[in-house]
């Protein structure tokens, strides 16, 4: 009795799934990052409202970048590698801190 060949893949909806919420993530990191530097500059350009801008910037490019790489990670063909901690943590990191900013423009 033999087995038939198992797929490379899982043949459900999960990694399309977990694709379509990183894509969400990233846009709602775009909206948060947006409304940060808006919020920052909203009353003139103050040095530290550039600062802060430039913070969310870069924040919002390395949270964009980890992301990108996962989306595309997942696409590829066979079965996609676990996410490597340093980029979880990156990810996680980003989050937290662009949390923090809006929260500090808030008070």
């Amino acid at each position: 009795m033999t087995r038939p060949p198992t797929p490379d893949r899982d043949p459900g909806l999960q990694p399309e799934r977990t694709r379509l919420a990183w894509r969400r993530t990233t846009l709602s990191s775009t909206v948060a990052a947006v409304l940060a530097m808006r919020a920052a500059l909203h009353n003139g350009a103050h040095p530290s409202g550039i600062i802060t801008c430039a913070l969310c910037c870069t924040l919002w490019l390395t949270f964009l970048t980890v992301a990108h790489h996962r989306i595309r990670t997942l696409a590829a063909p066979g079965i996609p590698p676990t996410l490597p901690p340093r980029q979880a943590l990156a990810a996680v990191l980003c989050t937290v801190a662009v949390a923090l900013c809006a929260a500090a423009l808030v008070y």
